[in-house]
């Protein structure tokens, strides 16, 4: 982090989309088909308890949807110019943008540990921690890009992390406060998550050239992501 002032943009993608496939697997594996066997213990149907995952999915798309809506935010185009006063509003934009983003991987990973299933919770928080390092290590450089210096643009970079735990309090009192909650607690964490990829950062690493790269990375953070799980 130290050493590196600028990542060239097909490195961003490559990195972005790296965390967008665990990311991806995480909502999968780690969420999705536990809150299917949740909800189809305590419903009583496995139609009636994927129905209740379906909506619960969906809902969680539908508040990160409204959240996008109205917290300002926007991803940062390095290739951009501009004023340094322009460039520098448009970076913060960038990092409340990785902050609001951070905030379901944390309610995840809160949900996960309050199911009372450590291992799940110990995979989702390995796999979230390894896609934070691009995201973090983003934020950092491009900080550093107007001038701030490296000690302050690692501990923003860190910083923008930090909503995680809040996200982890609020999913895991939720959960604890009532078990039933689980399987919607749990496709609500994996509907944002997906929001997310779907919506930003598929899209995003895409759009400059290098989508080949992207699709191929964004696999390879699957498949890490799902083999961490069967691991764990």
């Amino acid at each position: 982090m130290f050493t590196i002032r600028q990542l060239s943009r097909k490195m961003e993608d490559g990195l972005l989309s790296l965390a967008a496939g665990i990311m991806l697997a995480a909502s999968f594996f780690s969420l999705l088909l536990p809150a299917l066997e949740h909800a189809g213990r305590d419903y009583g149907s496995e139609l009636i308890g994927a129905l209740a995952v379906g909506a619960g999915t969906l809902l969680g798309a539908a508040v990160l949807y409204a959240i996008h809506q109205y917290a300002p935010h926007q991803h940062f185009d390095s290739r951009r110019e501009g004023s340094n006063k322009y460039k520098l509003g448009r970076i913060w934009l960038f990092v409340i943008a990785i902050t609001l983003h951070n905030f379901p991987e944390g309610l995840a990973v809160g949900v996960g540990f309050a199911g009372g299933e450590v291992k799940n919770g110990v995979t989702l928080a390995i796999g979230i921690g390894l896609q934070n390092i691009p995201e973090g290590l983003a934020v950092a450089v491009a900080l550093l890009s107007v001038g701030y210096t490296a000690l302050r643009s690692a501990l923003i970079g860190i910083a923008s992390g930090l909503i995680e735990p809040v996200g982890g309090l609020i999913g895991a009192t939720a959960v604890s406060s009532a078990a039933v909650l689980m399987p919607w607690a749990l496709a609500f964490a994996a509907g944002a998550m997906l929001f997310i990829i779907s919506d930003e950062i598929i899209p995003e690493t895409h759009n400059n050239g290098n989508q080949n790269l992207a699709t191929f990375t964004l696999m390879g953070g699957f498949v890490l992501m799902m083999i961490l799980d069967t691991a764990l």
